[in-house]
């Protein structure tokens, strides 16, 4: 079984309905109706060593932020604002005391930064390996959730940010190469610091402008794959409006990649992933200059199924190339990132 096959498993055993749940298995995070209002919004990530970090090379602050930033990344994808933190610890016997600490203030740090409070959560001992589950909670008005569901044949796909970078930025770290162009801290930055487009996805969904969203963490094709079942359509991409893949040439020279692969494959961007109708297509620029991120139109949903990479061809013409779910998937990649 893969990880999809998991997961839908998983929710045909779903308990039966309740009318305070709003949206369970199947998004960013669960919707569950707190007042008339608003709602509260609900996810849990784990990341583990060997599968999700490398301690050779990665510092353990930079870790602790990491741990909140693809937690809250899910709340911003809805549209909402991370509120509480619960946070599971697992360690060997033995483990470094100043490496925890420094995790510790790096978690807490972001924390602070997200807006968020940390509340509890549980300590074990983990002889395997270093394992830690940030379950976060946010809240966000009724009206204003985004869902994965919501695409329309029509709209336009965009994405935040650049694509790819934190793909690369784990190969080059994973061959200790570090050539003295500063292109690649860029790189690096992006897999051990990830920064999650919160008030971004806030903005978003206070916009009205949006039809679904999620964010990228198991890369643009698995993604937005995702995102055309929910919706029942399909999505037709375009290799040269992807953006980023220019940039990325250089580091997939030094360690063999493909900078398109990385941009449709490569996971953890933490970018947000959004479609809305053409028309809104000079407001949702100018919401991102606000934000100060750049917005980029990559394609359109169509009706049907399935994710297809349009290329154009150097001789002429365009080949048409079927990706959903190319990303990563943990009972599918190796381990390691």
């Amino acid at each position: 079984m893969n990880e999809r096959q998991i997961i839908e498993y998983i929710a045909a055993l779903a308990g039966p309905d309740d009318a305070r749940l709003l949206k369970g298995i199947g998004d960013d995070c669960a919707v569950i109706q707190k007042d008339g209002n608003h709602v509260w919004l609900l996810t849990m990530d784990t990341l583990i060593e060997g599968v999700h970090f490398d301690c050779a090379f990665h510092p353990p602050e930079k870790l602790g932020r990491k741990a909140v930033s693809v937690n809250v990344s899910d709340i911003g994808a809805m549209g909402g604002k991370p509120m509480f933190v619960l946070l599971s610890v697992g360690m060997p016997k033995g483990f470094d005391p100043s490496w925890f600490h420094d995790f510790a203030r790096g978690l807490t740090d972001a924390c602070r930064e997200y807006g968020c409070l940390l509340i509890g959560g549980d300590t074990v001992a983990s002889p395997l390996g270093l394992t830690f589950t940030l379950t976060v909670i946010g809240e966000t008005a009724t009206g204003r959730v985004v869902y994965r569901s919501g695409a329309r044949p029509g709209d336009t796909i965009w994405v935040s940010g650049s694509l790819g970078f934190a793909n690369a930025g784990l190969e080059l770290l994973r061959r200790g190469i570090d050539p003295g162009n500063a292109a690649f801290k860029l790189f690096y930055e992006q897999h051990l610091n990830p920064r999650a487009r919160v008030e971004l996805g806030s903005r978003l969904g206070a916009s009205g402008l949006v039809q679904a969203m999620m964010d990228l963490s198991d890369g643009l094709a698995t993604d937005l794959a995702h995102l055309c079942k929910q919706s029942g359509v399909g999505a037709h991409l375009l290799a040269h409006d992807l953006p980023g893949v220019t940039a990325l040439v250089e580091a997939a020279r030094l360690t063999g990649g493909d900078p398109e692969q990385w941009a449709i494959g490569g996971g953890e961007d933490y970018e947000l992933l959004f479609t809305a109708r053409p028309e809104a297509h000079s407001r949702l620029l100018d919401l991102g200059r606000q934000c100060g991120l750049p917005l980029t139109p990559v394609g359109t949903v169509v009706e049907g199924e399935g994710v297809t990479l349009i290329r154009q061809r150097p001789e002429g013409g365009r080949e048409e190339i079927a990706i959903a779910y190319q990303g990563f998937d943990h009972f599918r990649n190796r381990a390691g990132g």
